[in-house]
């Protein structure tokens, strides 16, 4: 028994007797100057959200700290690149949660792999009143962080809720946009239209079958004459670098219906009143850079900045510790989130 016990602490104990779990599920490593906690909240839906709450491991009892919200890439998870970001501004001082949009991961919300331009905008302000409820946080200290898909929600979600007082958005998509009109706007009406032909004719095959059925998601294998950013996905979320089992794009995709709310509710509408911070970062070899470049010119005040990381991809952004420009990120929201 004595053997058993000790062989079961030598698992346990790392970097000088720290004790940590053991099932670790994140696809980035585990710092030691972090406290994480599962959460759950519910959105102003119902829906019951997961989350994971990243707390400086030398917080004070006595004080209040900023906080940051962060969710995405569309179609991750909070283990993937959300949790890592997450992870990386709590050790710089704030109080972090990485969460599972509604109908992803281990969050609520069915049918499964749904995506929705009103919930995943209203799943960043219930992260805020989760936030603004705990002891330790500021209420009046609260940004929000989206990456990918969840950039785009990020804004919209700035856009109606002033209790956000910064905002970063990371290598975003407007997914509203790509979906009705297709990269770079090359869908016209009549192409939209067909579109949505055969979207509704599977509503009717779905309704007579009973469930849903999925888009195409990324290959298993690469063939080699994919678009490079296809490629760039791959290596990713298909690999040891960024796979997770619980990832719609690493182990499936999303419902085939799912794009219908995207198409007829386009997010960004309001951008241009928020009067609250603003940081968009892309890089400068993404396919997706129109999409920040464009958001930024309709954002209006001096309180805003786009940042281009060179010779950056989109997914470099993901987890690229060499690409990401943690210091110009940690120094935004120190600047604009009052302690």
């Amino acid at each position: 028994m004595r053997k058993i016990l000790a062989f079961l602490i030598s698992i346990l104990l790392i970097n000088g007797g720290e004790v940590m779990a053991i099932n670790w599920d994140k696809t980035f490593p585990k710092s030691k100057n972090v406290t994480i906690k599962k959460v759950r909240f519910k959105n102003r839906y119902g829906i019951s959200l997961a989350g994971d709450l990243y707390l400086p491991k030398n917080i004070k009892q006595t004080d209040k700290y900023p906080a940051i919200a962060v969710s995405g890439p569309f179609g991750a998870v909070k283990e993937q690149s959300s949790g890592l970001y997450a992870q990386k501004l709590s050790e710089m001082g704030f109080i972090t949660l990485a969460f599972d949009p509604s109908y992803t991961g281990e969050s609520g919300g069915k049918p499964r792999n749904l995506s929705s331009p009103e919930i995943n905008t209203e799943d960043f302000s219930a992260a805020v009143d989760f936030l603004s409820n705990q002891n330790k946080v500021n209420p009046q200290a609260i940004g929000i962080l989206g990456i990918c898909g969840f950039g785009g929600f990020a804004l919209n979600a700035a856009a109606i809720d002033t209790r956000i007082k910064a905002t970063v958005t990371i290598t975003m998509y407007d997914m509203t946009r790509v979906t009705a009109k297709g990269y770079f706007d090359s869908m016209d009406e009549n192409s939209r239209h067909q579109l949505k032909e055969t979207l509704n004719k599977q509503r009717t095959i779905d309704f007579k079958n009973g469930y849903y059925a999925k888009a195409t998601g990324l290959p298993e294998k690469l063939s080699g004459n994919e678009p490079q950013f296809v490629k760039d996905y791959y290596s990713y979320y298909k690999t040891s670098r960024g796979y997770h089992k619980r990832s719609i794009n690493s182990n499936g995709n999303w419902n085939i219906t799912a794009s219908l709310s995207l198409i007829n509710m386009p997010i960004l509408t309001q951008i241009a009143e928020i009067r609250t911070p603003v940081l968009i970062i892309h890089g400068e070899n993404a396919h997706s850079k129109y999409f920040s470049e464009d958001i930024f010119k309709k954002l209006n005040g001096q309180n805003k900045e786009l940042l281009i990381i060179k010779n950056a991809n989109h997914v470099d952004l993901y987890d690229n510790f060499d690409k990401i420009p943690f210091e110009e990120i940690t120094n935004f929201f120190n600047n604009n989130l009052t302690r």
